[in-house]
């Protein structure tokens, strides 16, 4: 029997890694010569860094780059000298996590850390840089990671303007004479899961900045200066943002990323499958286990059980979901292509018991499904 593990995380209680382990031990008490092959994967928001590190064969790089209020901290990012790769997270620099409640409001934030962290991997040598964005505490438009790149962005005195989401409605012109040298040869790709409009009802602002600290008049001026800025942009770079789905995540990182970085825009789960090679790794594998820790709609929307799954099908393995909890419909489930998913939980218990016994309730579930394999192959 071949099976290959390839969880996502259980949020607060198992790594992938950890899933892994729980799921190896349970199988191997049915199935103690089977090959096992672990892929944790990871749908390219906060905590991807932990993942792909394995894959790219990269190291933890740490720079000191300002935090979404301009403040100094020192954030990681992953480079792999031998493939001259780099994965960057926004949250690392540009989160919300980075911030108390109390300091969140995306009409003063910046993206101009995660850009800084952008320098640091150029200057380090990477020919192509994947950029995760997810968890960004901003609504600059990709002003923040354009300026660290060397962009300028004036007003219309010709003053140069801080890279905030407040001064979108002020950019006038866009000065490119000192943009990093390297940055035009490097291969951009972002994960993105999202098809927000750069503005709109549907937009950026409307959809995300109250989630970041915005006031309702907050968002209606935000969402102003992102229609006036992706104006601009038609003017300076003949790109109209709001016509590329995506163009509004993170702020309209998504679109800013496009016009500043030359960058695609790809399905996260695409990307950290390509980086792990998932698709030869499954080859001949007589079953695929995932999971994560809910089953539910959203599960549909580009997360990673899904991915796994669309992989699956092209070679028509099965696939068995392991997860915290499930809310599905048997006909839900039969749609989303699972052959068997189940709840791992044991017991009737708190959260804190659920998160506390997650482990030893994957490894039990692990047992019970190859027993039930066991029976089928008598």
């Amino acid at each position: 029997m071949k099976f290959v593990l390839a969880p996502d995380k259980y949020k607060e209680s198992l790594s992938g890694d950890g899933f892994c382990n729980a799921v190896e031990s349970g199988l191997r008490k049915v199935f103690s010569n089977a090959k096992i092959i672990k892929k944790p994967l990871a749908d390219g928001g906060d905590g991807t860094i932990a993942v792909v590190k394995d894959y790219l064969d990269a190291s933890l790089k740490k720079q000191l780059v300002k935090n979404p209020l301009f403040n100094t901290i020192e954030a990681e990012y992953l480079y792999s000298r031998k493939k001259k790769t780099a994965f960057i997270e926004m949250s690392e620099a540009s989160g919300y996590k980075l911030l108390s409640d109390d300091e969140k409001n995306c009409r003063f934030t910046t993206s101009q850390g995660t850009g800084e962290l952008i320098v640091a991997a150029l200057d380090e040598g990477a020919e192509t840089i994947v950029l995760g964005i997810g968890g960004s505490a901003t609504n600059d438009g990709g002003m923040g990671i354009a300026v660290a790149l060397g962009y300028r962005f004036l007003d219309e005195n010709g003053e140069v303007l801080k890279p905030i989401g407040e001064n979108l409605i002020k950019v006038k012109t866009i000065q490119r004479s000192n943009v990093h040298k390297r940055l035009k040869g490097t291969n951009f790709k972002v994960a993105c899961d999202v098809n927000n409009p750069f503005y709109g009802e549907q937009g950026a602002a409307h959809i995300y900045a109250g989630q970041k600290g915005a006031s309702k008049e907050d968002i209606v001026f935000l969402d102003d200066g992102l229609k006036h800025f992706a104006a601009v942009l038609v003017n300076e770079f003949g790109v109209d943002v709001q016509r590329i789905p995506g163009s509004g995540a993170a702020g309209g990182v998504g679109g800013g990323a496009v016009v500043f970085l030359n960058a695609v825009l790809n399905s996260g789960i695409d990307l950290i499958k390509e980086i792990a090679d998932f698709d030869s790794a499954i080859k001949g594998a007589d079953w695929i286990i995932t999971g994560e820790g809910k089953l539910d709609n959203q599960t549909f929307s580009g997360k990673t059980i899904s991915g796994v799954v669309a992989s699956a099908k092209k070679q028509r393995i099965p696939v068995a979901a392991f997860c915290g909890a499930i809310d599905l419909t048997p006909e839900e489930q039969e749609a989303m292509g699972l052959t068997y998913a189940t709840s791992v939980l044991k017991n009737i218990g708190t959260l804190d018991d659920a998160l506390r016994l997650s482990y030893d309730n994957l490894e039990f579930a692990a047992f019970n499904f190859a027993k039930i394999l066991e029976r089928n192959m008598l």
